[in-house]
């Protein structure tokens, strides 16, 4: 055969073999952390405490995950029933207000509703730790919602990047639905409910996954909005309730009570990983 060919081929081995090397190094780069996580979990307190340590555990304290549990400091129950309750109830809300916001913005002709959407898009480029002392503030000075379930809901049922991912799958919809319903006497609302949330199911399910997600992982506005532990959220319960008198943590087994609140995650990505996708490749880049 020519030499042009085994030169070609052997250039596609190596490129297969430094791609794969790389993404093999990026894999076990990502799992360290959670492994050493688990790890730590299973590990008794004399092994935490020796000088010298081992990526394995010859006596891996399964208990831990029970004492996790059972916690005095760590209302496991109270903590996720809290977590969930913000979570669902942002969710509902963020899905009304992004869908109905996505249909105006994407069907509706209105006067004023480009700048208007260009307004909402360049409220994006405002990193979000910017508005979180004033979004504060009128929680606890105008709205008096300190401590309660509408301080931790509210302000964010609202998400610009949301309304503009679905708006981008509603303009992918032929005109021509819109207007052959409005010609059978279909109302704006009934043609939301019948056509334009079936089509874009896809992309209201993956943003549905991501706030769950979002709200599981939750740590500084519940921090700072709430003062109650009855109140807190997961993630802050993670941080304070495994502290003796002196701020040392008992590591295993916050690594144990970590593990319980990291697995709901990995597995509701792994498992839904592939309707994430398909909801934003749907949304293209229609403008």
């Amino acid at each position: 055969m020519p030499f042009i060919y085994w030169q070609e081929k052997i250039f596609k081995i190596i490129k297969y073999v430094l791609l794969y090397t790389f993404l093999i190094f990026m894999a076990i780069f990502i799992v360290i952390p959670f492994y050493w996580m688990f790890l730590v979990s299973l590990k008794s307190t004399a092994e935490l405490e020796a000088p010298v340590q081992s990526f394995f555990t010859k006596d891996p304290q399964w208990v831990n995950y029970v004492t996790a549990v059972t916690y005095p400091n760590f209302k496991y129950g109270q903590l996720v029933f809290n977590t969930v309750w913000v979570g669902v109830w942002s969710t509902v809300g963020t899905l009304i207000t992004t869908i109905l916001a996505a249909f105006a913005f994407a069907r509706i002709r209105f006067k004023g509703s480009t700048m208007l959407f260009s307004l909402f898009m360049a409220t994006m480029m405002i990193p979000g730790e910017m508005l979180t002392i004033t979004n504060m503030q009128t929680v606890y000075r105008v709205l008096n919602w300190d401590d309660t379930y509408m301080g931790l809901i509210v302000p964010f049922m609202v998400s610009v990047f949301n309304i503009y991912l679905l708006r981008q799958s509603f303009k992918q919809i032929p005109d021509e639905l819109y207007y052959a319903a409005k010609v059978d006497g279909t109302g704006d609302f009934k043609y939301l409910l019948r056509v334009m949330i079936p089509i874009g199911m896809p992309t209201i399910i993956t943003m549905t996954i991501l706030k769950l997600m979002g709200t599981w992982n939750s740590y500084v506005w519940p921090n700072l909005i709430t003062s109650k532990e009855e109140m807190r959220l997961i993630s802050n319960g993670l941080r304070t309730a495994f502290k003796d008198a002196e701020g040392r943590s008992a590591q295993n087994i916050q690594m144990a009570a970590t593990t319980l609140v990291t697995v709901p995650l990995l597995l509701l990505f792994i498992f839904l990983r592939k309707y994430i996708m398909r909801g934003v490749s749907r949304s293209g880049i229609k403008g």
